[in-house]
């Protein structure tokens, strides 16, 4: 077990969190206790806020956008707290999914107007590289690399996440990592 304490404390400095979550330090086997669930949504809003307004820019590409995602999954979040059993992943998969929609009514816009959105230009000018390289994707493609590589999480997490098999969300990366490899090494 000592091992185990050593080689978290080895990755990581002391006060960080992994997922969002501080790190107890207790080792049960290989698998390290994590904190208890917040007490309170306010708990959960001031831990979680920030880095889900990350996660949701890193899929939408709009700052403004990405915080007013964040703030509705916090507000369909209190209509099931008291039932909520993991606090944390519910509000993770609620950002995706609300971004996913969010990509969703904006492709249906484009397709039915003949002028460029005023949404699509504000995108494009807080745009960088990466995000450049990300729009190129498909939604699905892009939410799976964000939560595989910006949210570290695991393969079945995303599959919970993105509500498909792990299967679908290897394929998912693969093809993905695929293309952003054609965008930015041509």
């Amino acid at each position: 077990m000592a091992a185990a304490d050593e080689q978290v404390q080895g990755d990581r400095a002391v006060g960080d969190e992994v997922d969002g979550v501080e790190r107890a330090g207790a080792a049960v086997g290989d698998a390290v206790v994590r904190s208890a669930a917040p007490g309170s949504l306010a708990d959960l809003y001031r831990e979680r806020y920030v880095p889900m307004v990350r996660l949701a820019y890193l899929i939408v590409g709009s700052t403004t956008v990405a915080e007013d995602l964040v703030q509705d999954a916090f507000a369909r979040m209190h209509r099931h707290w008291d039932t909520t059993e993991h606090p944390r992943a519910y509000l993770r998969t609620a950002v995706v999914n609300a971004c996913r929609s969010h990509l969703r009514r904006l492709a249906l816009e484009r397709a039915y107007r003949r002028h460029p959105s005023a949404v699509a230009d504000h995108m494009l000018a807080e745009a960088d590289e990466l995000f450049d390289a990300l729009a190129t994707l498909p939604s699905r493609q892009r939410a799976a690399l964000v939560l595989r590589f910006y949210e570290d999480l695991s393969e079945a997490d995303i599959a919970v996440a993105l509500g498909c098999r792990p299967g679908t969300v290897k394929s998912l990366l693969h093809r993905g990592l695929g293309e952003l490899r054609k965008v930015v090494e041509p």
